[in-house]
């Protein structure tokens, strides 16, 4: 008999270019009622103009399921490492009502 966990893999194909990742310092999030978008952007110190780097869409289920899997993961990296400090007093200050309802990542 196979084994049903077999089954319910998933396989998921990573090209050489999206492993390298793309650098981020600012989510721009925002929602309908049918989707959230999170744009992640790049602030560069003394350029004028940020890049949104990628965007992501997702429905809501799937937005609370992120949420839930990005705090477990803080606080499994916390709990090896230290607390995180939010509080950086260096960050640059830019408007964050980029227009629609948003939040700050």
């Amino acid at each position: 008999m196979e084994n049903n966990q077999n089954n319910n893999q998933i396989n998921i194909e990573l090209s050489e270019e999206m492993a390298e990742g793309t650098y981020a310092n600012l989510a721009i999030i925002t929602h309908s009622n049918a989707e959230f978008v999170i744009d992640f952007v790049r602030i560069m110190p003394g350029v004028p103009k940020a890049k949104v780097k990628s965007r992501i869409v997702l429905t809501p289920q799937h937005a609370k399921r992120l949420l839930l899997a990005l705090g477990d993961n803080i606080n499994k990296y916390e709990e090896m490492n230290g607390v995180i400090d939010i509080n950086d007093n260096n960050a640059p200050p830019f408007p964050m009502n980029f227009g629609g309802p948003t939040a700050q990542a």
